[in-house]
């Protein structure tokens, strides 16, 4: 069997190799990278480096080649049009190669009236892979949990977390365990069946839940106190990314980023950590 990962240098993508590689040997594995540099470490196991621009369809073709499972990570642009044009160039690639299986990354925020700026390129992944031939699996994330320890230190200096969600709640999972359920999903033909999971913990947190959980697990006292989305966009618009995170809080306003099910469960056979137990472990080993 032939396993590729794409976007196999990201915190996704490099927690799904990791993951991987503990179920399949490192030489069935084929890493498609922007930069081939920064998988070396891979490369020093046995693992396959090639190089992927998604922009340029000839590299997609060839990591892509006689793949029997293939992982799409999407990139990092800010725009569904760049993503939309990037997924095209991969699913030319995926027929033309009669790739075995196709599992792609998905979010939550997919909804036809989801606010975020990226939620049109997600609403289109499903609606796409529908109209092909290929055997494929969405596995749509919830809010990633590892943000949160970084940016702890700044919620303690302001004493408060001030995401504009209003009474809304957000659903989280880790990187770690997203990571595990595509490998353990690539490696399964059983679960194919689906196709798509929704990957998130056992509960969402309002904002002064969310809070509560970080006032316990860091020892401080943290309320909740929203900015507007405006505010929010200007806060944090280092490398233009301001609008776009303003716009997934403006969907989790609208409770749009609250979904919670029980599909890591059923993939594998457990619970997702909770957030508590995962801030707490993550605090643990940065200090």
């Amino acid at each position: 069997m032939k396993y590729v990962v794409t976007g196999a240098a990201g915190h996704l993508g490099t927690q799904i190799v990791k993951a991987l590689s503990q179920l399949v040997a490192p030489q069935q594995i084929t890493l498609g990278v922007h930069t081939p540099a920064k998988a070396a470490a891979f490369a020093a196991q046995g693992m396959t480096v090639l190089p992927l621009d998604y922009r340029e369809s000839d590299t997609v073709a060839t990591v892509l080649d006689a793949a029997d499972v293939a992982i799409y990570v999407p990139s990092k642009s800010h725009d569904s049009f760049s993503r939309v044009t990037e997924f095209e160039n991969v699913i030319a690639a995926a027929e033309k190669a009669q790739v075995g299986h196709l599992i792609v990354m998905g979010f939550i925020a997919d909804q036809t009236d989801n606010p975020f700026d990226l939620s049109a390129f997600y609403g289109y992944v499903p609606r796409r892979l529908a109209g092909t031939n290929l055997s494929y699996t969405i596995l749509r994330n919830a809010l990633y949990a590892d943000p949160l320890v970084p940016y702890l230190p700044e919620l303690i200096e302001r004493h408060n977390v001030i995401y504009p969600m209003g009474d809304a709640s957000l659903s989280f999972i880790s990187l770690a365990d997203s990571a595990a359920a595509f490998a353990k999903v690539a490696v399964t033909p059983a679960l194919w069946r689906q196709p798509s999971y929704t990957l998130t913990q056992e509960r969402s947190y309002t904002m002064p839940a969310l809070a509560k959980v970080l006032s316990t697990v860091s020892g401080e006292t943290i309320g909740y106190a929203p900015v507007t989305l405006s505010e929010f966009a200007a806060l944090y618009n280092e490398d233009n990314e301001g609008h776009m995170l303003a716009s997934m809080y403006d969907a989790g306003g609208r409770g749009l980023l609250a979904t919670v099910t029980d599909d890591y469960r059923k993939i594998m056979g457990h619970p997702a950590q909770s957030l508590p137990d995962f801030l707490t472990t993550s605090l643990a080993v940065a200090k």
